[in-house]
C-alpha cells in the first residue's frame, strides 16, 4: 500500500504547556481507514490538526504524500486544503443557509461555475441520503442528519483524506454507526480516512481496522475486534 500520511518522530508543545506529543511516529497508507483513540487531553485533536496544517510540529515532520507541510508557504495552504475533508463533533454548519448551500459552500468559496456546484453539491448529498432535505435549514434536521450534512460538505471536493475528529460524539449509537458505515462507503470508494474517537465500542463493532492509541504523548497499535486490547 503506498504511504499518503507518515509523521517522523512528531512532539507538539504549546505555549507554556507540556508536550501533548511525544516523539509520535504513524504512517497511514493511501486508501487506508484507521482509527485514533485516547484519552480527553491526549493528542488526537492536535494530531489531526498537524496533518490539516492548523497547527505546525515543535519538533518532527509532517509529510502527506511526501510534502513537509510545515514548510508549506502560507499561500499554499488553502490549496494543500483542497485535498482534505474535515469533520467535527460540532458541526460548524451555517444555520441561516440551506443546507444545499452549506454543502456547496467549499466549491463557491473556490469559484466553480454554478452549474458544476450544482451537480456536485446535489451527488454530495445523495451520498449521504438527503438529497430530499436540500433546501431545508440545518435546524430543521436531526443531530445525525446534521453531522450527514457536515460529511457531504466535507467530501464534496473529492478529498484524497478525511480527517474526522469526535463525529459521532454528539449521536446516539444507532445515528453513530450510520456515520461510521458512510466512512466505510467512503473508504471503499478509495478515500483514506482517519477518524479520532472515544467510542471503542464502536470501533470493535467494525472489525479489522488499525486502531492508534495515544496515552502520554505517545503512541500504540492494535487492530480493531481485538477483545484483549486493555484499553
Amino acid at each position: 500500500m503506498s504511504e499518503l500520511v507518515h509523521l517522523q518522530r512528531v512532539s507538539h508543545r504549546y505555549a507554556g504547556g507540556q508536550d501533548v506529543l511525544a516523539d509520535v511516529s504513524l504512517k497511514l497508507g493511501l486508501g487506508e481507514m484507521a482509527f485514533l483513540t485516547g484519552a480527553s487531553g491526549a493528542g488526537k485533536s492536535t494530531l489531526l490538526k498537524l496533518i490539516a496544517r492548523l497547527e505546525v510540529p515543535t519538533r518532527g515532520q509532517v509529510l502527506v504524500h511526501g510534502q513537509n507541510v510545515a514548510r508549506l508557504a502560507t499561500r499554499h495552504v488553502p490549496t494543500y486544503r483542497q485535498h482534505l475533508g474535515l469533520i467535527f463533533q460540532q458541526f460548524n454548519l451555517l444555520y441561516d443557509r440551506s443546507v444545499f448551500d452549506n454543502v456547496a459552500l467549499p466549491l463557491v468559496i473556490e469559484g466553480l461555475r454554478h452549474g458544476d456546484i450544482a451537480r456536485r453539491a446535489r451527488a454530495a448529498l445523495d451520498s449521504v441520503g438527503l438529497l430530499d432535505k436540500a433546501q431545508l435549514l440545518p435546524m430543521m434536521l436531526s443531530g445525525g442528519e446534521q453531522q450527514r450534512v457536515g460529511i457531504a460538505r466535507a467530501v464534496i471536493r473529492k478529498p484524497l483524506l478525511l480527517l474526522a475528529d469526535e463525529p459521532t460524539g454528539n449521536l446516539d449509537p444507532d445515528t453513530a454507526m450510520g456515520v461510521m458505515n458512510l466512512f466505510r462507503r467512503y473508504n471503499d470508494a478509495g478515500v483514506s480516512v482517519l477518524i479520532a474517537t472515544h467510542a471503542l465500542d464502536l470501533i470493535d463493532a467494525l472489525p479489522g481496522y488499525r486502531v492508534l492509541h495515544l496515552n502520554g504523548g505517545r503512541l500504540s497499535e492494535r487492530v480493531s475486534g481485538d477483545a484483549d486490547h486493555g484499553q
